[in-house]
């Protein structure tokens, strides 16, 4: 399982990487069980591995879920890892406009739509931009 060794894996992802790769499905899922019962894949470590990497990347929760989903974690998983509503995620929308913009705050209603538009697309919802463009805590 070369696959494992380079980064954490959820089972979803794994099984269609495995199925890709040409093996029988009658055979990746005991093998998926039993590497999950002997702790080599985990869901939730890989959710909490996932969301921490994506963190450091200046990408929101919004955008961190639609990846999970993508991956085929379970929502009750992605719900235990990530939630939109901890104040981190605006220290983190900042940090991500300060870096991208400068300290300056836009003063003009176009360069403020700019940024906040910047900010949605990095996966902030809108509530967490509103609050950073208005700095707001």
């Amino acid at each position: 399982m070369d696959l494992l060794a380079r980064r954490e894996h959820g089972t979803a992802e794994l099984r269609g990487k495995l199925v890709a790769r040409g093996y029988d499905p009658a055979e990746v899922d005991p093998a998926l069980e039993a590497l999950s019962h002997e702790g080599l894949l985990s869901d939730e470590r890989f959710v909490e591995a996932f969301v921490h990497g994506r963190i450091q990347r200046g990408q929101g929760p919004v955008r961190i879920r639609a990846e999970l989903r993508q991956r085929g974690v379970p929502e009750a998983l992605i719900d235990a890892g990530l939630d939109e509503r901890d104040p981190i995620w605006l220290e983190r929308a900042e940090s991500v406009r300060r870096r991208r913009f400068g300290a300056e705050r836009p003063t003009d209603y176009r360069e403020q739509a700019r940024q906040g538009r910047f900010l949605q697309y990095r996966g902030f919802t809108a509530e967490q931009t509103r609050r950073v463009m208005r700095h707001e805590d």
